[in-house]
């Protein structure tokens, strides 16, 4: 079940609590200023800075 566009509206980055867009794969949230990709495994994101990928 993919996220919703109502729970990516809320969504922020945790780290400077900026928007965060889907991949277009739909395998994880992007927040550009950041430059971090935060991961979403079993149809959860994965909203922890310490577990977000650099783009």
């Amino acid at each position: 079940m993919p996220i919703s566009e109502e729970l990516l509206k809320i969504l922020a980055c945790p780290k400077c609590k900026g928007e965060v867009v889907l991949t277009a794969n739909q395998d994880g949230l992007v927040c550009h200023a950041c430059k971090l990709l935060y991961p979403i495994e079993d149809d959860i994101p994965v909203m922890i800075i310490e577990e977000a990928k650099p783009l």
